[in-house]
């Protein structure tokens, strides 16, 4: 039985998953990372919420909730769509402290001389304090980035054709579960080591290369 061409569909669907999930999770990450810190008190607790509900819980019991409770409740996502949101609802809360972490680790005096040359909150963030909070936060972001990948492999129980499931579907079949398990292994890892690490040291640097231009 040909192994190939299954597992390469399998390896594009986890990209595909991998990349949508990562979107989500910058979104939510952004947003709940600015929202904690709002000065509003209700903004900050409903930031607050997210971030310790989803943290605190199993991203795979989230993922169960968002595929086989929703419909009990009236509302039915697709297999994709769950494990899209599932994953990047997740992983935004881990974000959204890089966020918040990284946005705070600025200097104080940053913000100082923004005030002094009378920015408005939104071009003193924009342009000041955003480039230098990206450079922080990148080298997190690419763990972030890793352990979604990983992640993806939890949509396979919510009958998803994910790299995962191809290959437990194959090893049923087959019985070569030394060749089968041996390739998935090694496309989780090419794709982590080769292409999301070396990714995210080019935007380190571009981010890097940015903040001294402005200096200069």
């Amino acid at each position: 039985m040909d192994l190939l061409q299954p597992m390469v569909t399998g390896a594009a669907i986890t990209v595909v998953l991998t990349i949508a999930s990562s979107a989500v999770a910058v979104l939510c990450a952004v947003v709940a990372g600015l929202a904690r810190l709002s000065r509003s008190r209700p903004v900050r607790w409903l930031a607050v919420g997210y971030v310790e509900f989803f943290r605190g819980s199993s991203m795979l019991v989230q993922l169960f909730w968002l595929y086989f409770v929703l419909p009990h409740l009236g509302m039915s996502l697709s297999p994709i769509t769950a494990g899209i949101l599932g994953i990047g609802l997740n992983a935004g809360a881990y974000g959204a402290e890089m966020v918040r972490s990284a946005i705070l680790a600025v200097p104080k005096g940053q913000y100082e001389a923004a005030i002094a040359l009378n920015m408005s909150p939104f071009t003193r963030f924009w342009r000041i304090i955003a480039p230098q909070a990206l450079a922080i936060m990148l080298p997190a972001w690419g763990n972030n980035f890793i352990n979604i990948l990983k992640a993806t492999s939890l949509v396979s129980l919510i009958t998803i054709h994910d790299l995962t499931y191809v290959g437990t579907t194959l090893n049923a079949m087959t019985y070569r579960t030394l060749e089968i398990f041996g390739a998935i292994l090694i496309i989780y890892y090419v794709l982590g080591r080769w292409i999301i690490v070396p990714g995210m040291r080019y935007l380190e640097r571009r981010a890097t290369a940015g903040i001294l231009r402005a200096v200069r």
